[in-house]
């Protein structure tokens, strides 16, 4: 059975120094060498400087944990979405950190006022758990979570128009991905939310793969709520979200946790300095009790770290790479793409001609040690290929073999 450290050979000199180069990205990562991973998309990959930033963090706290969260840990982390808030093109006082991007969901899901008959209208291309989200709420107050239909092959250009065309009296928030899981395709959600607001409606934006895998600005975005991953494609340790509210929004928002952000700052007293005369939306969400602060204050260091190894010829790189792997499997297979080029970043679908997805899965992985997810969307089942900076062409060759010789 072949090894992953035994398929990175490189042709040419060209191709020799793109896969020194790559090898030495993956060398500055803490992923295991002799697995092929191109399964980024699912939890992130965190460099070694980066975790060990990580590491420290939670050290400095167990050095005196009453100084760290009930004296210093505002300011940190004020410091912390400052960058964040450089990153994303937004202003520090619409973000708060969350441990992930379905938490900022159940957040805007638990802070609406839905009453019986309202409607939440989504996609048929969410995320598992967000529609598990949605589906509970509606059902726990009466409502209704209703899914547009968006058909493979996917026309960007009709996004927005197919979407606002369900929009009924009753639609309360209309909830999208940027980037969605299973089909891995970019939705325009800066026109959908454009029209949205001309119609009234607010937006929710889920954009768990969006930071770091394409270049990003909320403002341009114009979400009333949004939120998404640093610890996917911007490479931060796990455990490291944000939620962005538009300050016209602030208020409507309810922590899923109620604690000492509740008093802090509204005439309570609470013994602690960290929150006190900070805005209702960060006291709320980001003091919630004693829990680990470490992921968040890392942040800045992926941010880094990606600026310093050129990112965003990275992902340039890494999209081309998708996309050309992409149709030398079509080329084979006979089967045709679901979507343009123009519709990926750095994940890319793959049709394949498999019923068992599982199955597939477990060959790839226990015959040729690739780590890859085998999606399923209706009648579609993928191989969705993750491209991150530290993966080599012969990687993305030895996926291309094994689906061959799988016979998909």
């Amino acid at each position: 059975m072949p090894q992953a450290k035994q398929l990175r050979v490189c042709p040419s000199i060209t191709a020799h120094q793109e896969c020194k180069n790559r090898r030495m990205m993956r060398d500055a990562f803490l992923l295991d060498p002799d697995l092929i991973f191109l399964n980024h998309g699912s939890f992130g990959a965190c460099p070694r400087e980066v975790f060990e930033q990580y590491q420290r963090w939670q050290l400095e706290l167990e050095r005196n944990p009453v100084e760290f969260l009930g004296r210093r840990s505002g300011l940190l982390l004020a410091e912390a979405r400052a960058a964040l808030a450089d990153y994303l093109g937004a202003s520090s006082e619409d973000l708060v950190f969350v441990p992930n991007a379905t938490t900022g969901v159940n957040i805007v899901a638990r802070s609406l006022d839905l009453q019986p008959g309202d409607e939440i209208l989504g996609t048929d291309h969410e995320y598992g758990a967000c529609d598990a989200t949605w589906e509970r709420e509606c059902q726990r107050v009466g409502a209704h979570y209703r899914r547009v239909l968006l058909p493979l092959p996917f026309k960007p250009e009709e996004f927005a128009a197919r979407m606002m065309a369900e929009v009924s009296p009753r639609t309360k928030l209309i909830f999208a991905s940027h980037i969605t899981s299973t089909t891995a395709l970019i939705l325009p959600v800066a026109e959908l939310c454009q029209r949205a607001h001309a119609a009234g409606i607010p937006t929710l934006i889920d954009g768990a793969h969006a930071p770091g895998q394409m270049a990003l600005d909320l403002q341009e975005v114009g979400a009333d709520f949004y939120t998404g991953n640093c610890h996917k494609w911007m490479c931060a340790p796990k455990g490291a979200a944000f939620m962005h509210v538009q300050p016209a929004r602030h208020s409507t928002i309810e922590a899923t946790v109620v604690s000492w952000g509740y008093v802090a700052g509204e005439g309570g007293h609470t013994g602690f300095d960290a929150y006190t005369g900070r805005s209702m939306l960060e006291r709320r969400l980001q003091w919630q009790g004693t829990r680990d602060l470490a992921a968040y204050l890392t942040v800045p260091a992926a941010i880094s770290f990606q600026a310093r190894h050129d990112w965003l010829q990275q992902r340039k790189r890494c999209h081309d790479w998708a996309c050309a792997t992409l149709h030398k499997a079509l080329a084979r297979n006979r089967l045709e793409p679901v979507a343009p080029d123009h519709a990926y970043a750095q994940m890319v679908p793959i049709p394949v001609r498999a019923t068992d997805a599982e199955g597939l899965r477990q060959r790839l992985f226990e015959q040729h040690r690739i780590e890859v997810p085998v999606t399923q969307h209706g009648p579609h089942t993928f191989v969705r290929l993750s491209v991150q900076a530290y993966n080599t062409q012969a990687e993305l060759d030895a996926l291309l073999a094994a689906l061959a010789e799988a016979g998909v």
